[in-house]
């Protein structure tokens, strides 16, 4: 089969078509026929090498997050799945590998596909919509009536995660630019902030949540909008030390990650806020609620730009260069 590959890390490293050979599935996995797949930042992250400590993966490497497809082969343990389906999913950690013609996943890790998407609408789904449930419903627990503000409403998280805000109950704020203002409100966003003209630390204050998905200066300012016992949950870093317990990381990693995050805990601290970093885990029964509210209209995916399968190296690079406007997809099949 047909895949795109890395042979290191780099971020000179550029992708390469190349012809390699086709999974073999375990007994819990089922073999996908790959007809879309999405693009999201973590992919170019490690391409260049960013989570090579807590994700070292074998060389030669198939990027890719986020699937689409029809299931052409079930392991002997498989129960929940059967040859035809059409699914999607976020596999794994260790288990990517989405640039491609097929790809074998647990099934643990899938989910039917929303019958009202298409596979290219579908694919732009699994990683940020679970980034979004995990940050919101997980770690939040968002309730009705609450004030939560979400950070780059025009990108790919920010998009589904207002959708699912306001789904909650919440009161949602939001920054964008200034061409994206009236089209962020449209998602359901009651306070839009131009980051161009405005500072949101100076119009924002009692939040009970925060999704930082910006800078350590973005960060820290975020602290100081939430009222006490807010959470302020980023999924851009710097990672904590539950974090390095989730992953199971040997003693001088979690060191580290208790270095990385001891000025921002500590700052939480002193303002009785909550600090936490996300990195999402792939899961297909979330999928399946989330299948569900998109098929009830509440939650609809927001693509940028659809890119054929040979083009998937522009389509990370256009990614790359931080203009997208929601998700960027790759038409496989």
């Amino acid at each position: 089969m047909k895949a795109f590959i890395i042979n290191r890390y780099g971020r000179k490293e550029n992708l390469q078509l190349r012809e390699i050979a086709e999974p073999i599935i375990k007994e819990h996995e089922v073999l996908v026929q790959v007809h879309a797949a999405s693009v999201n930042l973590l992919d170019s992250k490690i391409k260049n090498g960013e989570f090579k400590l807590i994700l070292p993966y074998k060389m030669p490497l198939t990027l890719g997050h986020d699937v689409a497809g029809v299931i052409t082969k079930t392991g002997a343990k498989v129960s929940r799945f059967k040859v035809g389906d059409e699914v999607y999913a976020r596999p794994a950690d260790h288990h990517i590998g989405t640039f491609a013609e097929m790809i074998a996943i647990n099934e643990a890790d899938v989910s039917l596909k929303p019958q009202k998407l298409t596979m290219e609408e579908a694919a732009s789904v699994p990683l940020v919509a679970l980034t979004a449930w995990q940050a919101l419903v997980e770690k939040a627990g968002l309730k009705k009536g609450q004030k939560v503000f979400i950070q780059a409403g025009s990108g790919g998280v920010g998009t589904i995660a207002i959708q699912l805000a306001k789904h909650l109950g919440a009161t949602v704020a939001t920054t964008t630019g200034t061409s994206n203002v009236e089209w962020v409100k449209a998602l359901g966003a009651d306070v839009v902030i131009d980051y161009k003209k405005e500072d949101f630390e100076t119009i924002l204050q009692d939040y009970d949540v925060v999704l930082n998905s910006q800078d350590a200066k973005t960060l820290e300012k975020s602290l100081r909008v939430l009222k006490p016992g807010g959470k302020l949950i980023s999924i851009s870093g710097p990672p904590d030390p539950a974090f390095a317990k989730e992953f199971r990381l040997g003693w001088p990693l979690k060191i580290v990650m208790g270095l990385l995050s001891f000025g921002v805990r500590g700052k939480a601290k002193r303002r009785h806020v909550n600090y936490s970093f996300l990195f999402m885990r792939a899961e297909g029964n979330q999928l399946g609620k989330i299948a569900a509210l998109i098929d009830a209209g509440v939650i609809s995916p927001v693509i940028d730009k659809v890119f054929p399968f040979e083009k998937t190296a522009e389509a990370l690079a256009y990614v790359e260069s931080g203009r997208a406007k929601g998700k960027v997809v790759i038409k496989v099949k």
